[in-house]
């Protein structure tokens, strides 16, 4: 069931369009990072301060109908803005990966959980290994599971 409320839709203009493009075509369009011909999904959740309803994009990162959320923001010292989002409401928490978004539950993974799913996402997208050399801060891998 989609999140209710205000939404509040990214300051980044890429981000954005990208979102409202992918939505607008059930996901036909604007379904890859850029030029790079990679797969991206989109992620709805609830602005932990404002409450708004939030969307980005990440890369897509799915087994067996699990899908790995990397919050990376490209290596920088800080963690992106939606990472806080996830962890203050882990159950309000919707994924597109195609036409139909379903609801998710998030949680951060730790371990040799975090490492499984840390192989899978630089599998999908190489430059997340680059990303983590950048950075001191062990980026945040968190993991969506369908809610049934």
């Amino acid at each position: 069931m989609p999140l209710e409320g205000e939404y509040e839709p990214s300051p980044a203009a890429w981000v954005r369009e990208q979102v409202a493009e992918y939505e607008a075509s059930g996901g036909r369009r604007a379904n890859t990072l850029r030029d790079t011909g990679l797969p991206i999904i989109v992620v709805t959740t609830r602005g932990a301060k404002t409450r708004k309803i939030r969307k980005f994009p990440v890369m897509r990162v799915e087994h067996g109908g699990e899908y790995a959320i990397v919050a990376s923001k490209g290596g920088a010292p800080d963690h992106p803005q939606w990472y806080a989002n996830l962890l203050a409401s882990p159950g309000e928490v919707t994924i597109q990966d195609g036409p139909t978004p379903f609801d998710v539950v998030v949680r951060e993974l730790e371990g040799e959980e975090r490492a499984l799913w840390w192989e899978r996402a630089v599998a999908a997208y190489p430059p997340y290994a680059e990303y983590q050399q950048k950075t001191e801060r062990r980026i945040p891998v968190l993991l969506a599971t369908r809610r049934p």
